[in-house]
């Protein structure tokens, strides 16, 4: 008998989100990492006729690259969970309540973890005057990559004009203050705590741009601030309920030894761009990048 032929993906990017051009890079980048391991690969780039093509393709396996709303927040998996088809990531569920900022943080608090003070308020409440005591940062509460946030300083006399393409409600969220830190999942294994090393606030052009930031792969952290980082990423996606890669971002204020860790948010379809902290982790783990997009397929599934 011959070798079972390795399945048909279809690596699904871009789409109409704020987040469309680092979902192309991801997209890119993961279907070349799938040819390298053997795959078939097909690269879709996500339209308004997408459920007419997955339809007409019926691919083994979608490879979910998309990134942001519509993509990410359980609207592309309820199209693949109505198909039948099984993609990697997270199920619709899980997908909805991490891309809600507010719901993801009460699932959080059920489950015991440390988050920031934080509340949605209508954009002309904000203009205003002061929602929160500064600092504080004024965000969607539904879009990921640092897209449209604002960081009002502390001593700042008045509160923040904000652009005219931002939501009309938005989160605004007491500033934690400390290191960046993250921390990617992959399915019951918390991998690697990464250190982000900036000049400035880790926005969306430190994120992506080469040369924007410096990760330190695995931090140099007191051994009971790594393994509390460890601990709560996998207390998140499990509160969560994910499956598949996700990423969990926290901050530390090392004034505070363990009561300064602040939980954040966690994503549950990471970046994998060549910037992106869970190849990088993945990596400091001995799993190369191909490596990590096969046990990505091959942990694909649909909920129901």
């Amino acid at each position: 008998m011959g070798e079972q032929a390795l399945p048909e993906v279809v690596v699904l990017m871009g789409g109409p989100s704020a987040e469309r051009e680092v979902s192309l890079s991801t997209g890119r980048e993961c279907a070349k990492a799938l040819r390298e391991a053997g795959y078939s690969v097909r690269e879709v780039v996500a339209e308004a006729d997408l459920p007419a093509r997955l339809a007409e393709m019926r691919p083994d396996v979608v490879f979910n690259a998309l990134h942001g709303r519509w993509g990410e927040d359980g609207c592309a998996q309820g199209l693949l969970e109505w198909l039948r088809i099984p993609y990697t990531h997270s199920g619709v569920l899980a997908s909805a309540l991490a891309m809600d900022k507010m719901r993801a943080k009460a699932a959080f608090r059920a489950a015991g973890l440390p988050v920031a003070e934080s509340r949605l308020a209508d954009k002309a409440e904000i203009e205003a005057s002061h929602v929160l005591a500064p600092p504080y940062v004024v965000k969607p509460y539904n879009e990921g990559s640092s897209v449209g946030v604002v960081l009002v300083r502390d001593g700042a006399n008045s509160p923040p004009k904000l652009a005219p393409e931002m939501p009309q409600t938005l989160m605004v969220e007491t500033f934690v203050p400390g290191r960046e830190l993250s921390v990617a999942v992959m399915g019951d294994r918390a991998l690697q705590v990464t250190d982000i090393v900036t000049d400035g606030w880790y926005d969306y052009t430190a994120k992506y741009a080469p040369g924007g930031s410096r990760h330190v792969t695995p931090a140099d952290l007191p051994h009971e601030i790594t393994e509390a980082c460890l601990d709560y990423a996998l207390r998140a996606h499990r509160a969560l309920g994910c499956r598949g890669l996700s990423r969990t971002d926290i901050r530390w204020d090392e004034t505070r030894g363990l009561e300064g860790l602040i939980l954040l948010e966690t994503n549950t379809q990471p970046g994998m761009t060549p910037t992106s902290l869970a190849n990088e982790q993945a990596a400091a783990c001995g799993i190369a990048f191909p490596d990590l997009c096969r046990w990505m397929v091959e942990d694909a599934s649909c909920d129901r």
